[in-house]
């Protein structure tokens, strides 16, 4: 059976040098630096469009973005429609192709990137004017056709349907609509039959509708004139008729009066996706902005953060635990972050939960905020002058109304905030006693764990609509961990077919971030295994032999990773490293090519629990670290999932199988899913040798 290679997850050796310094002492800093900010020049059209420039003529570029400051708009039955009109942008106009109009933009050597709430790019400045036009030809006249719809549909289609089961996509989801509720613009859900009701009209009346210059705002920063720029804004965007945009109407939404669990059964999950959260109005202008900053810096702003010093460094239960906290001026909300593993999600909870109590109930320490005044006015001095800092800060400046000076006196402002301020925004935006605590995970392994917490449990399901208990199933009695691999290994093929493949050899192939990959398996019923990683879009040039002329470039596969056990040892290479395999990586190697064959005799192989996978029943049966799932009525493996540690985490991968079909008298699954750091990956078995292809010298 084919064994999943996590290759791809091998550390990455880094080298520090230390410098020869007395790292016991702290160093001063030194005085604040001065930062020179372009300040905008303004005018406003009469149909509403505030344009900003910024003159900066260090380098022959500009750089430019209209933005639509519009109030957060209900989308209802037909969410997506806003998504949906954004992406269509872009794409030509009534009186330029889509091929045509793109062209023009790359015989410019111009960027632009189209939406419906910011359209943004850059050129050189000599090509500004032509790029300025035809930008406002394809915001001001777009080409919105059935086919650019249809195409649009099915790709976002494709995309929920990818993360549909991905507990990390769904918690990040579903808080939202629990917090701000279904009936609020933040939350809303696009689902996929709310895509398929969206009509071409549809897409025409919501641009006709929002794209208004009302609360538009162009910012252009570079070298360029203040009086050209000028005159290019008329000539360009003067027929844009004047108009508002319709203002929803909604309830903003409150926090709870005490402390919950939100929690929603995703079974495939192989980890918890806990959030504590709580909503905020905090606005830029407000007299506390900085200091709530600097409370949620020191809280979870970085690596240096509580958080992640009390999960990650102190308990090794996470990857990382990371909280957000922004000024706006609608309502916000503040969040809390961490993915755990399943057998720690209580623990997670009770230690996030201490600190946010503590940040509320004590002064964080001189050393707490000044590191974290540092983090901030470091970014700030590395971002300021920047073309895209100056635009954003002065779109800051009119659309959340800040003083002139917000960003001159950015740095002092920060200095000046105060240990007792810090506590004090923290009391006010940081709540430990009315925290929604939302928890995706799988209900048959932290249920019962978080049931023991005494905080209100209530249920919910992928969409954040209230639902019941999940009911967390047990296995019959009757039924054992040998009674289901028998059933396996007879429904595959039986015992003795099995027993009779002494060498597999497959070619798996799949699709990485736009980059084709091909996973080539030589394995023997003895142990030994080969397995390489290959990666396509390497490009030899060939040469006509006769006449010397250049032939079309040809790809070639190039091996990136390879892993290799001969029966005795074994090392995994990857990115010019190469290591041995640890005893226990040595263990596990030796399944053969059916580990249900060795498992059958195992002593410590138990039948846990019967758990949803892919929506069906399946037997999960646990050996070690490695757990393996068979469908209930197929009683075909349709998972598998491995624990390991990796860089003092404890990391559980799970690998889907589905498409079995059978190859000389044997059903092998030729699909293979799995998420590897954050990305669903798909592989298809496209070649199959049983007995042949393989060879001792394989495994030298």
């Amino acid at each position: 059976m084919k064994k999943i290679l996590y290759i791809f997850l091998l550390t990455v050796l880094s080298i520090s040098i230390s410098a020869q310094t007395d790292r016991n002492v702290q160093p001063k800093p030194g005085p604040a630096p001065k930062i020179n900010l372009g300040k905008p020049q303004k005018f406003i059209l009469p149909n509403g469009l505030t344009v900003l420039v910024v003159e900066n003529h260090k380098l022959p570029r500009v750089a430019f973005s209209l933005t639509l400051d519009n109030p957060p708009s209900l989308e209802g039955d037909i969410k997506g429609v806003d998504y949906l009109a954004g992406a269509m942008m872009g794409n030509g106009t009534s009186k330029i192709s889509k091929d045509d109009f793109n062209n023009k933009i790359d015989f410019y050597g111009a960027y632009a990137d189209f939406d419906l709430h910011n359209t943004s790019g850059t050129t050189l400045s000599r090509y500004f004017p032509e790029v300025l036009e035809l930008v406002s030809q394809g915001i001001l006249d777009p080409l919105f056709t059935q086919a650019e719809l249809d195409s649009e549909r099915a790709k976002l289609i494709d995309g929920l349907k990818t993360q549909e089961k991905n507990a990390q996509y769904i918690a990040k989801r579903v808080r939202k609509t629990l917090l701000y509720g279904q009936k609020h613009p933040e939350g809303e859900i696009v689902t996929e039959e709310s895509i398929n009701k969206i009509t071409l009209a549809d897409i025409e009346k919501y641009y006709c509708d929002y794209f208004v210059p009302e609360n538009a705002y162009l910012v252009i920063v570079g070298d360029v004139k203040f009086s050209d720029v000028k005159n290019l804004v008329k000539n360009n965007f003067s027929s844009w008729k004047k108009a508002s945009a319709p203002k929803s109407i909604y309830s903003d939404p409150i926090n709870l009066s005490t402390t919950e669990i939100n929690f929603v059964d995703v079974p495939n999950a192989v980890q918890s996706e806990i959030s504590v959260n709580n909503l905020i109005s905090l606005k830029m202008s407000d007299p506390d902005y900085f200091a709530a900053l600097l409370a949620n810096q020191i809280l979870g702003g970085g690596a240096e953060g509580r958080l992640f010093l009390n999960l990650r460094e102190g308990h090794g239960w996470t990857y990382g635990s990371y909280s957000d906290l922004q000024g706006d001026k609608y309502i916000s909300d503040f969040s809390g972050q961490a993915s755990v593993r399943n057998v720690v999600t209580d623990s997670a909870i009770v230690e996030m939960l201490g600190e946010l109590k503590k940040i509320n109930a004590t002064l964080p320490t001189q050393a707490e905020l000044d590191l974290a005044k540092a983090k901030y006015i470091g970014n700030f001095v590395m971002n300021a002058e920047k073309p895209q800092t100056i635009a954003s800060f002065a779109l800051n400046e009119n659309t959340q109304k800040l003083p002139t000076d917000f960003y001159q006196n950015y740095i002092k402002n920060i200095n000046a905030v105060t240990l007792a301020q810090v506590q004090a925004a923290a009391k006010k935006y940081i709540l430990h006693d009315k925290t929604r605590i939302v928890v995706v995970g799988k209900a048959a392994e932290v249920l019962p764990s978080l049931e023991k917490l005494n905080i209100p449990i209530k249920y919910f399901d992928k969409y954040g609509t209230p639902t019941d208990k999940p009911k967390i199933k047990t296995s019959d009695t009757t039924i054992t961990a040998q009674s289901v691999l028998n059933k396996y290994i007879s429904i595959i093929g039986g015992e003795k077919a099995l027993k009779g493949v002494h060498t597999l050899s497959t070619i798996m192939k799949g699709i990485i971030m736009d980059q084709e990959i091909s996973i080539s398996t030589k394995m023997t019923n003895d142990g030994k295994m080969l397995q390489e990683v290959s990666v396509m879009g390497m490009v030899n040039q060939l040469f006509d032999g006769n006449t010397g002329e250049k032939l079309a470039p040809v790809a070639v596969p190039m091996v990136i990773a390879k892993q290799l056990f001969d029966g005795n040892t074994g090392y995994i290479s990857a990115q010019g490293q190469k290591r041995f395999m640890t005893e226990a990586e040595l263990s596990d190697m030796s399944n053969g090519i059916f580990p249900e064959l060795k498992l059958l005799n195992s002593p410590d192989l138990q039948l846990i629990s019967v758990e949803k996978i892919n929506d069906s029943d399946a037997y999960k049966i646990q050996k070690g670290k490695k757990a393996f799932f068979y469908d209930v009525n197929s009683g075909l493996k349709v998972a598998e999932e491995t624990t390991y540690e990796a860089n003092g985490q404890s990391i559980t991968m799970r690998s889907y199988f589905s498409n079995y079909k059978e190859y000389k008298g044997i059903k092998f699954p030729y699909t293979l899913s799995m998420n590897m750091m954050g990305i669903d990956v798909e592989f298809t078995t496209t070649d199959i040798k049983i007995n042949e292809g393989v060879s001792n010298m394989d495994f030298k």
